[in-house]
């Protein structure tokens, strides 16, 4: 894929998410949570992404939101189209945190995560870029935070799921990516940070 750099599309994105996320920070610190789309933009740039790709990655938790509020596809196509073309929300909704399945039930959140990592599959290689850069961004996120804290624990205690289910998330993303052909460098990045992470965690 061609490299990138700036763009006022990518500028325009990160605006707009940063006005959905304005009032938000990371769980457990005080730190704005618009630091973790900005982050996933620097990752894809990096390693040489498009213009698509890298607006999907920072607009991704903001669909997530508006998906988790019981907007429709319909209603977020509607909403973000005009601003970033089609293909962005294709993107977009191929990678979403979706809050019910095909039939209208409710997923729970391993559901959810269950129904993310079997849609994976059928996912175009922009939208597995895009879900690899959050993941990557936020397992490097909590390996920072355990090398600069005396306690740990205070870190894992962020997550519902605890230190065992997010170091088995991260695990499963990685054979995900691997069982569907993805090999791209990003994934070597995300398995070496897990691996990181479960020899910090002990």
């Amino acid at each position: 894929m061609p490299p990138t750099g700036y763009s006022d599309r990518i500028n325009h994105a990160l605006a707009f998410a940063a006005k959905h996320h304005d009032r938000e920070v990371r769980k457990g610190t005080r730190l704005p949570y618009f630091t973790a789309p900005a982050n996933a933009a620097i990752i894809l740039t990096r390693y040489g992404c498009d213009d698509a790709t890298i607006i999907a990655a920072v607009l991704q938790h903001v669909v997530d939101d508006y998906l988790r509020d019981g907007q429709s596809d319909d209603a977020v196509r509607q909403r973000l189209a005009d601003k970033f073309g089609d293909p962005v929300v294709d993107v977009l909704l191929e990678v979403a945190l979706r809050r019910t399945d095909d039939d209208g039930v409710e997923l729970s959140h391993e559901e959810q995560r269950a129904d993310l990592l079997d849609r994976l599959a059928r996912a175009s290689d922009a939208a597995r870029w895009a879900c690899a850069a959050h993941e990557l961004h936020e397992a490097g996120t909590i390996l920072a935070d355990l090398r600069r804290t005396s306690f740990p624990e205070a870190v894992w205690e962020r997550f519902a799921e605890g230190r065992a289910g997010r170091l088995r998330w991260y695990g499963q993303v990685a054979e995900r990516f691997a069982a569907v052909g993805f090999d791209a460098g990003i994934v070597d990045e995300l398995r070496a940070v897990a691996a990181e992470l479960r020899a910090t965690a002990g």
